[in-house]
């Protein structure tokens, strides 16, 4: 990818318990075992999660003794000054300075963003050539995107978080004229078919045509995350006893094959094939985007 500059993906939704953390980290650990360099961002100052992760990966490896894959990490705290106008430059200056590092060694940035609005989830937005939004399947959570229609089941009313998004779109085109490939992850899917599940696969495919994103299968509930998150290991991991623990069972295994299904529904630019999504990474550095964005007005 060289001379392409870094390819950043963000993984964003308003709700928490989306597996924001979960799928962002095992993207991470995915491109890493593909071969790719590969920095992580947390902008979540909150709940932390993907640091947790990364921490988590990072003392496994320490006290076993072994040796896996790692993201070059950073976590960009909040800052809590009482003007919000200097919180907010200092957080753009922490976001600058974090891209500009680690597009120096890096194929891929992941972002993660918390399930709230900040300045620094604004931010994140409007640097994304891949944009990831889990939705549980749940007539519920997709309230998170839109409220419908009662009667037809139409988009009614866009959400702040899809409002957001598109003002993001906007703000890149008019920055560098690229798009920004949005992804609606539908995530914990039911392992049984039920009228729910078909009526929640209509509604979001209605609102990805009527925002101009995509819908991609995801994961399904899983013990097998829970389990892993402790040790910071992934589905993608080495499945040997020294790194497990134990022999892998089926939801592990049928957990990695939907993983890979979704990076493979995700068209990253993987492997040097020309497989790129309609968002190609800008010829002009992540660095210079970033500074650019300073002379825009806010979202």
């Amino acid at each position: 990818m060289a001379g392409k500059g870094v390819h950043v993906i963000v993984v964003g939704n308003e709700k928490g318990g989306s597996g924001k953390s979960t799928t962002a980290f095992h993207l991470a650990i995915y491109l890493l075992h593909q071969g790719f360099r590969v920095a992580s961002i947390d902008v979540d100052s909150r709940q932390q999660t993907l640091t947790h992760y990364v921490q988590n990966r990072l003392e496994c490896q320490r006290r076993r003794g072994i040796e896996i894959l790692q993201p070059v990490h950073y976590h960009l705290p909040l800052t809590r000054g009482d003007s919000r106008k200097e919180n907010d430059r200092i957080e753009f200056n922490l976001f600058r300075r974090a891209i500009g590092e680690v597009e120096q060694h890096a194929d891929y940035v992941v972002i993660d963003t918390p399930g709230f609005d900040t300045n620094l989830t604004r931010l994140a937005h409007s640097m994304a050539d891949t944009l990831i939004t889990p939705v549980n399947d749940s007539l519920i959570d997709l309230n998170v995107m839109a409220q419908f229609d009662s009667v037809t089941g139409e988009p009614r009313e866009m959400s702040h978080y899809a409002r957001l998004v598109q003002r993001a779109r906007a703000e890149r085109q008019s920055i560098d004229g690229k798009a920004i490939d949005w992804v609606l992850v539908r995530n914990r899917i039911s392992m049984l078919s039920s009228r729910n599940m078909r009526q929640v696969q209509i509604m979001l495919q209605r609102i990805a045509d009527r925002l101009g994103c995509r819908v991609a299968d995801g994961i399904a509930e899983r013990v097998i995350f829970r389990s892993l998150f402790p040790s910071g290991l992934t589905v993608f991991d080495s499945l040997t006893d020294e790194l497990m623990g134990g022999v892998p069972s089926m939801s592990h295994m049928s957990a990695r094959q939907e993983y890979r299904n979704l990076m493979a529904a995700l068209h990253l630019p993987v492997n040097g094939r020309a497989e790129l999504p309609p968002a190609q990474p800008s010829s002009r550095s992540a660095h210079q985007f970033v500074h650019m964005m300073q002379a825009e007005p806010a979202l």
